[in-house]
């Protein structure tokens, strides 16, 4: 299925045809409707498997993170992670969410519970004083735009003159973790986004991955 995500994410879901996707798989198109019985069908087996990943990414950087802004900064690095190791599987997400229904729904059923935890997770934070008092739902969103909305949109990075590579992908993270330092921390701490940091910028795609095994500092 990573030929058809690559396809849906590229040229859109209207843009894709079984034809073409067959020819570039090398195979029939009946063989494609052999294992999806549908070119929907294959939508929804594709979207489904990128929810699942996302998911699953996220998830293993919260079991193995600390309580705190460790976690938060664990979830902004597996996010960006993905997004540069998977750029197709973010942008078939964006693809499903300008279609809307019933795709959409797939993936809002996948990924709901995890963002209800982290409003949660960030409402309880703002109540107990852990973090800066504010509205969880708009920092989530913010957030999110970031890494949907612009890690995984080249033609929005190549609008103002970037190309998508390591190091600016580092630099894009760890703007991101300097926004919601700002907008969550009661007091700064240092962290990986000081400015002229970059020893992490190797570690975009790997350093979620190493972390795995152990809490996040």
């Amino acid at each position: 299925m990573a030929t058809a995500t690559v396809a849906f994410a590229d040229k859109g879901v209207a843009g894709t045809s079984l034809d073409g996707l067959a020819t570039e798989l090398g195979v029939t198109k009946q063989t494609i409707l052999y294992h999806f019985g549908s070119k929907d069908g294959l939508i929804t087996a594709v979207v489904t498997e990128a929810a699942e990943e996302l998911v699953d990414a996220l998830r293993t950087a919260i079991v193995h993170s600390e309580p705190g802004w460790a976690r938060v900064e664990s979830v902004v690095r597996a996010s960006f992670a993905l997004a540069v190791r998977r750029p197709e599987l973010l942008g078939l997400l964006r693809e499903v969410n300008r279609l809307g229904p019933p795709w959409s729904e797939v993936v809002l059923e996948l990924l709901q519970p995890l963002v209800d935890r982290a409003i949660d997770y960030l409402a309880d934070g703002m109540a107990h004083g852990r973090f800066q008092s504010g509205d969880p739902q708009m920092v989530l969103v913010s957030a999110y735009a970031v890494v949907t909305g612009v890690v995984a949109d080249g033609e929005v990075l190549r609008a103002v003159g970037l190309d998508l590579d390591l190091r600016v992908a580092a630099r894009l993270r760890r703007t991101l973790l300097s926004f919601l330092e700002a907008v969550l921390l009661v007091q700064p701490v240092e962290s990986a986004t000081a400015p002229g940091d970059e020893e992490q910028d190797d570690d975009i795609v790997g350093g979620s991955e190493e972390r795995a095994g152990r809490p996040a500092n």
